[in-house]
């Protein structure tokens, strides 16, 4: 079953595009979370981070860079996240990667992402641990 994106990639739906090349598109985000909130998605449909390749990657996140800098620009937003849901777990919805850019205002209502601070329960050794098991796998 093709996503909403493959449908949007062969123009079976409108879509506001903002870029496009061979690899990748960029449109906004129907739901526009805030003003300039932007999808970048490349045109083969990869289901997450884990099938995307490396090249692709490289290439999509060069215009993830360069839309961000141009939206700030254009709206002057206080301050931009860059987002990947990658799993069901990690509330993936679309299941063909894609980035938001997600441009944010003061007083935007938008919730942050909170990250839980963990350092009181790890030792030098499981730091170690975790670094030698990433690096072995490189």
């Amino acid at each position: 079953m093709q996503t909403i994106f493959e449908k949007i990639i062969s123009r079976e739906i409108p879509a506001y595009i903002v870029y496009e090349d061979d690899v990748v598109i960029a449109f906004l985000d129907i739901t526009q979370a805030s003003k300039g909130h932007t999808l970048v998605c490349p045109k083969v449909a990869y289901k997450d981070i884990f099938e995307l390749p490396l090249d692709v990657a490289s290439h999509l996140f060069y215009v993830v860079a360069k839309l961000s800098k141009t939206i700030k620009k254009a709206f002057n937003p206080d301050g931009l996240n860059t987002l990947s849901n990658n799993g069901i777990l990690a509330s993936q919805s679309v299941f063909h990667f894609h980035m938001h850019i997600i441009p944010r205002y003061e007083n935007d209502q938008l919730e942050n992402f909170k990250f839980v601070n963990h350092m009181a329960d790890l030792t030098k050794d499981d730091y170690i641990k975790t670094k030698e098991q990433i690096i072995a796998l490189l």
